[in-house]
């Protein structure tokens, strides 16, 4: 089926308006995943848990992230693409709601329920983009939509300090579950329109659910791709969770002032994502594959960026501290649409829902594992100073791995 304006090659109206759902609903659930870590410094006291124990609550969310992105692809025909979105939508507010009970088995059980609500939103949003967004607007429209994370992050990291300090971290969560029922029921505006194709008679499942996974591993290219997906997540999940508490902890600064901090990096990754995928466009349309050089020289800045975090002291401007929060914007968020995209290239039109669904379930792996593993790094030493370092060292083989295959091939 060919998407709606495909023919003329240009954007309808109906390209805007699915893009314009798609985009704020990415934002949404990302701002209401990303609420907890902002405020974990105020709560975790009242909490009785360390504040890097946050990083235990982001792998529980993304357990049920990985649950729901596998069965959400099955649900989409069957609900339609932006019912199961407002499902998600609704689903994010009772995690917050649970969140902002204060109980801490609520709170873990809160981040299981965001995680699902947050999980199937990625296929559903594909769906609707791919129906109705021109072949020849696709990488750009694509794109726009991925920036939903990071502009879901630094809408996190520019309203929840202040909500905290107004209402506590118990009126930030209320605030915020209230935010994303609201956009469910916005959501219903346009419902009708976009969920056009859905089919009451599919069936909500349709083989086994890791079939996308094995595909991914059995073939040498996809699975180099998919294992830096890995890598790369663990970078950008590390980014969001950590640095308020690292920032408020370690360098003394203000809890608005490191959500501000936070929003400049979530907007480096906004411009990154845009950016890092118009180049990777320009430079395939040259020489095929070449964007996997792009993601190796990310690679790269990612090893820059994360070190200079990791150097950052109290004596440093708050210049240059923003200078490498953007920098690790840029390159630590920034790279999702190149990566999908090389994944796409490599697979055949067949195949590359497959492709994608495999990979990302490897890339919400390092997701779930990161936080808990590198929380318990800066809680064994002491530092997320060094936490930040060992990811840098990290990515270092990711950058030699893609120059590497590049130059063999």
């Amino acid at each position: 089926m060919k998407p709606d304006g495909a023919q003329a090659g240009r954007a309808t109206d109906a390209t805007w308006k699915a893009l314009a759902a798609t985009l704020w609903i990415q934002a949404a659930v990302s701002w209401a995943i990303l609420t907890v870590p902002v405020f974990a410094p105020s709560a975790s006291g009242e909490l009785g848990v360390p504040a890097s124990a946050v990083g235990l609550y982001t792998s529980i969310a993304y357990v049920g992230s990985m649950i729901a992105a596998l069965l959400g692809g099955g649900l989409v025909p069957r609900l339609g693409a932006m019912r199961l979105s407002q499902v998600g939508l609704t689903v994010c507010c009772l995690g917050l709601a649970a969140a902002a009970s204060g109980q801490l088995w609520l709170l873990a059980l809160g981040a299981l329920v965001i995680g699902l609500g947050y999980g199937p939103t990625t296929p559903a949003s594909s769906h609707v983009l791919a129906r109705h967004t021109p072949p020849g607007l696709r990488s750009l429209v694509f794109s726009i939509k991925q920036t939903g994370v990071p502009l879901g992050g630094a809408l996190a990291g520019a309203t929840v300090p202040p909500l905290t300090l107004a209402f506590g971290w118990r009126g930030a969560a209320a605030a915020v579950a209230l935010m994303c029922l609201a956009s469910a029921v916005l959501v219903q505006l346009t419902r009708a329109r976009l969920d056009a194709d859905r089919n009451r008679n599919e069936p909500l499942l349709r083989g086994s659910p890791l079939a996308p996974l094995r595909f991914v591993m059995a073939r040498a290219d996809l699975r180099v791709l998919a294992l830096t997906s890995f890598v790369f997540s663990a970078v950008q999940q590390c980014l969001g969770v950590f640095l308020v508490t690292y920032l408020t902890g370690e360098l003394g600064l203000s809890l608005v002032t490191a959500g501000l901090v936070l929003s400049i990096s979530q907007a480096g990754g906004i411009c990154g994502r845009v950016l890092w995928g118009s180049v990777a466009d320009y430079i395939d349309r040259r020489e095929p594959g070449r964007s996997r050089v792009l993601l190796g020289l990310l690679a790269l800045g990612m090893v820059a960026s994360t070190a200079a975090m990791g150097l950052v002291g109290r004596d440093w401007s708050m210049t240059g501290l923003c200078a490498v929060a953007l920098a690790y914007g840029l390159t630590g968020v920034g790279w999702n649409g190149v990566l999908l995209a090389e994944v796409a290239r490599l697979a055949t039109p067949e195949e590359a829902s497959r492709a994608t669904g495999g990979t990302l379930f490897v890339t919400f792996f390092g997701v779930v594992i990161a936080p808990a593993v590198f929380g318990e790094v800066a809680r064994q030493t002491g530092s997320f100073a060094i936490m930040y370092l060992t990811l840098g060292a990290l990515c270092a083989p990711c950058a030699l791995v893609l120059l590497r295959r590049r130059r063999a091939g």
